[in-house]
């Protein structure tokens, strides 16, 4: 069986982020939505609603789950005998940025391997950051979140 972990804040979950674990389960059997819980950052959206928002995006296939994790992803992916991670590239940038923790995951976990799917064009521009900036000032999310607040 293939399992996939496809870490990350999510602070929000965007449709960017739904778009990346829908196209992973053509590659693996499973994906873990992990949810990385730094206690030293403060989240905009309350890490139990964001589970639950996740959960209800991906309620009718039980090949999705999501957990919430803390230390090192390479660590984590070991514990739940995921042999990969999964993320998304947007542009160059993100490439630069995940091919560095890439490297440093496979020295924690030398089993584990990262696959990188090019995001969706139609999604590329949406990021948790632009999402949280619309919603703190009162701006409509709904293009760019696969469930309601």
């Amino acid at each position: 069986m293939r399992k996939a972990l496809f870490p990350g804040s999510f602070d929000p979950f965007t449709k960017g982020h739904e778009d990346i674990v829908r196209r992973s389960l053509f590659l693996f059997d499973e994906v873990i939505v992990a949810i990385g819980n730094n206690s030293n950052k403060v989240r905009y959206f309350a890490l139990d609603m964001m589970v639950a928002k996740i959960q209800e995006t991906f309620a009718a296939d039980p090949r999705v789950s999501v957990q919430v994790f803390q230390g090192l992803t390479a660590d984590y992916a070991r514990q739940q005998d995921a042999g990969f991670i999964v993320r998304g590239l947007r542009n160059t940038t993100d490439f630069e940025y995940e091919n560095s923790i890439s490297q440093a995951n496979h020295h924690v976990n030398p089993d584990l391997e990262t696959v990188f799917l090019i995001t969706t064009p139609s999604l590329s521009a949406i990021t948790s950051t632009i999402v949280r900036d619309l919603h703190r000032y009162g701006a409509s999310v709904d293009a760019f979140i696969p469930y309601s607040l």
